[in-house]
């Protein structure tokens, strides 16, 4: 019979123990489920996402179905709640959705620096000359509100005695002055209806816009009436509704949209040591 050489037992011996040690480590690590200090980086279109035992997604950031980039938020039903993101004109929005799909909170898509959605009410408020007689014009209607959405709308009626009447609607911007958005006729012995859609050049979020509507009967003596059904700003429909921006905001606002939110550059607060570079390498425990 061969002799076995003593070192070699004891070599396999050692390296028994040692494995015993490392099955021992591997079974006492915590569940790799959180994480209590550091960073998670997520790259080359991945993404990160939680779904119900059912299967339902519920959470997702990252690339989505549709290839673009954002987040998404379900409830257990599998209706949108919250998305940040998507294609078309949902590109770069944030949007609330109703249960039954409807979006009840977003911004602006054509103007960013504006609220999208809900529209926001105006008040105006009458005057005594809300009905008048006079051949000069008397403000009928004066108010005002800061500016959320970006698009004014107005649907107003006047009614003019024998002669007619005219009516205009002034803007009062931020920047001060008025600026006239409308001036028409309304025949006489009858109510004229106008719906008058104002994009609000100039303005900021939140700024204070006032607004006026006068009017005057052409012939002295005679009436003119007129009456507001609703005053709101909303959401631009098409880009040609986009206001001019502010003088200040105009280079901000013409930055391609999807710029990165990080600078590519490390973080200061990130040491070298701190960085673990790609590859395989070896575990020191």
């Amino acid at each position: 019979m061969a002799a076995i050489p003593l070192d070699l037992l004891d070599q396999i011996r050692t390296l028994q123990r040692d494995v015993r040690a490392l099955m021992g480590r591997v079974n006492i690590r915590p569940a790799l489920d959180e994480i209590t200090a550091g960073r998670v980086k997520i790259g080359e279109g991945g993404s990160l996402e939680v779904y119900a035992p059912d299967g339902t997604g519920i959470f997702g950031v990252g690339r989505t179905a549709d290839g673009s980039y954002g987040v998404e938020i379900q409830r257990p039903d599998g209706s949108n709640a919250f998305t940040v993101g998507g294609t078309g004109e949902g590109s770069n929005m944030i949007r609330t959705w109703s249960r039954v799909g409807d979006v009840i909170l977003m911004d602006d898509y054509h103007s960013p620096r504006f609220l999208g959605r809900p529209w926001m009410p105006v008040p105006l408020y009458p005057t005594k000359q809300q009905g008048t007689t006079s051949s000069t014009y008397q403000y009928g209607w004066v108010g005002g509100a800061p500016a959320h959405n970006a698009v004014m709308v107005l649907n107003i009626s006047s009614f003019a005695g024998p002669g007619g009447g005219q009516v205009r609607v002034n803007m009062l911007p931020p920047s001060g002055g008025s600026v006239e958005v409308a001036e028409y006729d309304i025949p006489a012995n009858k109510w004229t209806d106008k719906t008058i859609v104002k994009p609000l050049n100039g303005v900021g979020f939140l700024e204070y816009v006032g607004w006026n509507i006068a009017h005057r009967a052409k012939t002295d003596g005679t009436a003119v009436e007129t009456r507001v059904f609703t005053a709101y700003t909303r959401n631009t429909f098409t880009a040609a509704e986009a206001p001019a921006a502010p003088a200040g905001a105009a280079a901000a606002e013409h930055q391609p949209l999807g710029a990165p939110i990080h600078s590519a550059a490390p973080s200061t607060r990130e040491s070298a040591a701190d960085r673990v570079e790609p590859g395989l390498r070896t575990i020191d425990d």
